[in-house]
C-alpha cells in the first residue's frame, strides 16, 4: 500500500485496480466503509470516540496528501463566508433536506439587503470570498442574482464572489460572470448513471449537470465540482468513477463530505456516511490534483466533532464559516444536526481559526485563488 500511495504522489494517477485496492483498504475506525450497501449490513458499528485511530497505511495516505498541500499551499487555510441565501428549491432529490416536496420545512428567502449586510460583516471579519448558496428557487430570476452580484462586487471589489446555485443554462452562467461572479460550485454528486438515477428523479439528467460544469469551465470561472461519500448503494466502482470525471473535468476545487440523513427524505433509513472513508477520498484527491481547493465540510465536522481538523490534517485547505443570519440557518437544513447554526459569525470565525491552529494550520485572509496548473 506504501507503494501504491508514493505512486499517487508521483504521477497523481493509478490503474484502476489500484485505486480499488486503497479505496478498500481496511480502516481502523470501527464503522463501514460502505454503510449503505447490502454487504454492510452485518458490519458491527458503534459511537466514534472523539480520538480516531487509523490503521499505518491510512496514516501514510494522510502524511503524503499533507505534504502535498503544504509544498502547494503552505500551511495556510483559505476561508469563504457562506451565505444561505434562499431555503426553496423546485428540485425534488431523494437524498436533500430542502427538497421541494418537503411541505414541512420553513422556507426563507434572504433579501439583497440582507445579503449585503452578511457580506459587510464578512469583510469586517476578514473574509474576501463570499459563496452565495441556495437551491435551485426560480423567484431569483437572472436579474435578481445579477443584481445582488453587481452589488457585492461594487461594495467589496476586492473579494471574489462564488456562487452555488444549481444547473441554469450556459448564457444565465454567462450573465452571472459578466456581473462579477468568478467562481461556481456544482457538485456532481455521482458520475454514473444507474447510481444517478438512485438519488435522483426522473427529470433531472446527470448528462446536463456535467454538462453545465463544463459550460461553466468554458466561460472561464473557477469551478468546483464534488459528490457525497457513502451515499444509498455507492460503490468503489462508482467513486472510481467520480474520480475519472474529475480528471476530465480538472475542477479548480473539489468539495466531498460524507452523506448525511434528513428525516424528511425517501432515505431517512439509511446510514451516515463514513468519515474514514471521506478522510481517505480527501487524500487521494489531494495526490490527483495538488493545485485543488478542497474544503473540509461543515458535513465532516457534524458527523465527527473534530472532523474538519481531520480532514486538514488529510489533505484540505479551505474552511467555510457560515455568515447567514443566526435566524435562518437551521432552516437550511440539507441535513440533520448540522453544526454551527447559532453562533455568531465572529464567533463561527474565532472557532474556526481556532480549529484550524490546533491542527498546525492557520487561516489565511485574502481571495485564496487555486493555484496554478
Amino acid at each position: 500500500m506504501i507503494d501504491l500511495i508514493e505512486k499517487l504522489k508521483e504521477t497523481k494517477d493509478l490503474t484502476d485496480e489500484e485505486f480499488i485496492r486503497l479505496l478498500t483498504m481496511p480502516t481502523a475506525v470501527p464503522e463501514a466503509l460502505f454503510p449503505n450497501t447490502p454487504e454492510a449490513s452485518s458490519h458491527p458499528s458503534g459511537l466514534l470516540p472523539l480520538n480516531l485511530e487509523f490503521t499505518d497505511d491510512e496514516e501514510s495516505l494522510f502524511s503524503a496528501a499533507d505534504e502535498v498541500r503544504r509544498q502547494v499551499y503552505g500551511t495556510g487555510v483559505y476561508v469563504r463566508g457562506l451565505i444561505e441565501f434562499t431555503s426553496f428549491c423546485k428540485n425534488n432529490c431523494y437524498y436533500c433536506g430542502i427538497r421541494r416536496d418537503d411541505r414541512e420545512l420553513k422556507r426563507y428567502r434572504l433579501t439583497k439587503d440582507e445579503i449585503l449586510k452578511c457580506t459587510d460583516e464578512g469583510y469586517e471579519l476578514g473574509y474576501r470570498t463570499f459563496v452565495l448558496q441556495g437551491g435551485e428557487d426560480p423567484f431569483f430570476t437572472d436579474e435578481k442574482i445579477c443584481d445582488i452580484v453587481s452589488a457585492i462586487h461594487a461594495a467589496h471589489p476586492d473579494c471574489a464572489i462564488t456562487l452555488s446555485i444549481g444547473e441554469k443554462s450556459k448564457e444565465s452562467y454567462q450573465k452571472y460572470f459578466d456581473a462579477g461572479a468568478e467562481r461556481y460550485l456544482l457538485r456532481h454528486e455521482t458520475a454514473n448513471e444507474e447510481h444517478y438515477r438512485v438519488l435522483h428523479p426522473a427529470e433531472l439528467s446527470l448528462s446536463h449537470r456535467k454538462q453545465c460544469l463544463y459550460d461553466l469551465k468554458e466561460i472561464g470561472y473557477q469551478i468546483g465540482a464534488g459528490f457525497m461519500v457513502g451515499s444509498l448503494k455507492q460503490t468503489p466502482e462508482y467513486l472510481l468513477e467520480d474520480l475519472h470525471f474529475l480528471q476530465d473535468l480538472q475542477p479548480d476545487m473539489i468539495g466531498i463530505g460524507p452523506y448525511l440523513t434528513h428525516h424528511a427524505t425517501p432515505f431517512k433509513d439509511c446510514c451516515n456516511g463514513s468519515i474514514a472513508m471521506t478522510l481517505r477520498l480527501i487524500s487521494i484527491l489531494r495526490l490527483m490534483f495538488p493545485y485543488a481547493l478542497i474544503p473540509a465540510t461543515t458535513a465532516l465536522g457534524t458527523i465527527h466533532p473534530k472532523g474538519r481538523e481531520y480532514g486538514l490534517s488529510a489533505g484540505a485547505n479551505v474552511v467555510m464559516p457560515n455568515l447567514s443570519p443566526t435566524g435562518v440557518r437551521k432552516l437550511y437544513s440539507l441535513y440533520e444536526n448540522k453544526i454551527c447554526t447559532g453562533e455568531l459569525s465572529s464567533a463561527c470565525r474565532s472557532c474556526i481559526e481556532r480549529r484550524a491552529a490546533s491542527s498546525g494550520y492557520q487561516l489565511v485572509v485574502g481571495r485564496g485563488d487555486v493555484a496554478a496548473h
